[in-house]
């Protein structure tokens, strides 16, 4: 059975919803999308909600239109630009020696627990990038292992909540709920990174948008570092207005036309003058490909640095991936390996999808593509959502009787066939139960066994008791 879903990416200068079912295999098989101009965003961040929910609601009623779909919920892109992360670690026993989908989701939350969040963040992603168990170190999935102790380490990425409700007000108000949110540099890492040799070898991932600029870096089971830089390719039409004396619309032609950071030219091209509509300035390209080579070159420059104060430079053995609109540019991967000097550097494509439509294979729609994986499953083992659910693809056998707490203690972690009648534990603990808990006003919901009701009922007197 298929299901039907919405992804929409709010960027700095275009907004895309894509609309797309993923069948019981989890392939993904687009239906519409549509694509608007940003509006009321600014960097990342949303400084007009009016203007921003028009903006979003256009692209997705395009989207709507082309599918035929209503669909009401959406997975949503947050930007880095106020986004922070902290490492943190968590330690458990593991009472019954066998490692279960519960032991794994209350180390991740004890990892949760034991972070310093600061009071005006929200957690948007606790992301498990190493396990322990015992003493064994670097496990890549603990699940069904036999262990007396598992540790995990985890990489927390959060937002300012006034960021977060401000994104929540504009998509709510353009008629749609939203139902997962994720970081947009994280994302685009779904979207580029080969799930094979560079998912091993480790890689940085650089987004390299209108108005920003992202880097994150994957290595281990997950990203380990992002950071944000309020510099994009709009920069360079801004910075080739003010150089050549010519409107916006002329310099972004001009930068799309003449773009190149390998050669210059001493052609000469007529241009408008602002505020002059009679004459026409003369210029050289070979001032325009210096001033789109210094802007390109400073930002790239920056992200170095960054990723030198990451400490993780030594552990991307695959090198650099550059996506993002700003890749457009001629010749970027060439200036792009000689800053990041040693390491190997490629232009990074959306991964094919059923139904891409030419214009979204475009590494500006990295991010987009990447959300719809990210529904897809494709988002890191174990993760711990904004809505604080474990995400994992292992197919868990139905909750047992062990789990129905009358009175106990949510410590007793012991698993046992659903015949067994229930432990005897009656202690009492300040832990607030899981979301997994069956309360005992659902025991009648549990099955249509009438013939063992006596027994059953028996078995609860005896806990009680």
């Amino acid at each position: 059975m298929s299901d039907t879903i919405l992804a929409i990416d709010i960027g700095s200068t275009k907004i895309c919803a894509i609309i797309a079912e993923i069948s019981s295999m989890q392939e993904v098989l687009i239906q519409g999308h549509g694509i608007a101009k940003s509006q009321g965003v600014k960097k990342g961040v949303i400084n007009n909600i009016e203007l921003a929910s028009k903006a979003i609601k256009k692209a997705i009623t395009d989207a709507k239109r082309i599918s035929g779909s209503n669909i009401t919920s959406a997975t949503v892109s947050i930007s880095n630009s106020y986004a922070k992360s902290l490492n943190s670690t968590g330690i458990v026993n593991i009472p019954n020696k066998d490692i279960s989908i519960k032991g794994i989701k209350r180390v991740m939350q004890t990892a949760l627990y034991n972070a310093n969040v600061p009071n005006e963040y929200e957690v948007i992603h606790v992301l498990p990038y190493n396990f322990r168990v015992d003493n064994q170190d670097y496990v890549e999935d603990p699940f069904g292992m036999n262990a007396s102790r598992m540790e995990v380490d985890v990489n927390i990425i959060m937002t300012q909540k006034s960021n977060l409700s401000n994104l929540k007000k504009a998509v709510r108000s353009a008629g749609i709920e939203i139902d997962g949110i994720v970081l947009s540099g994280y994302a685009s890492s779904i979207a580029t990174i080969d799930d094979n040799d560079e998912k091993e070898l480790g890689v940085g991932i650089i987004d390299l948008g209108g108005q920003t600029s992202n880097l994150v870096i994957h290595t281990g089971n997950s990203i380990r570092y992002n950071d944000f830089l309020g510099v994009g390719s709009n920069h360079i039409t801004n910075d080739l207005s003010i150089a050549l004396h010519t409107p916006l619309q002329i310099a972004e032609k001009v930068k799309l036309h003449y773009g190149n950071l390998v050669e210059s030219s001493n052609e000469i091209i007529e241009l408008p003058i602002i505020g002059d509509e009679e004459n026409r300035n003369s210029v050289s390209l070979e001032i325009v490909h210096s001033v789109i080579f210094s802007r390109v070159e400073e930002t790239l420059m920056i992200l170095e640095k960054s990723l030198k104060k990451s400490n993780l430079k030594d552990k991307i053995g695959a090198g650099i991936i550059l996506t993002g609109g700003m890749t457009k540019l001629k010749g970027i991967r060439e200036l792009a390996q000689a800053i990041f000097s040693g390491m190997p550097v490629r232009v990074g494509y959306p991964k094919k999808i059923n139904g891409l439509f030419s214009e979204l294979k475009d590494p500006s729609f990295s991010t987009v593509a990447g959300l719809l994986l990210y529904k897809a499953g494709k988002h890191t083992q174990y993760e711990i959502d904004f809505q604080q659910e474990l995400l994992h693809s292992k197919t868990v056998q139905e909750e047992s009787l062990v789990d129905i707490k009358i009175g106990t203690s949510t410590h007793d972690k012991r698993e046992v066939p659903s015949e067994s009648k229930p432990s005897e534990n009656k202690g009492k603990s300040n832990i607030p139960e899981s979301n997994n808990t069956i309360l005992f006003d659902r025991l009648p919901e549990l099955g249509n066994d009438t013939q063992n009701k006596f027994k059953k009922l028996a078995n609860w007197a005896r806990q009680l008791f």
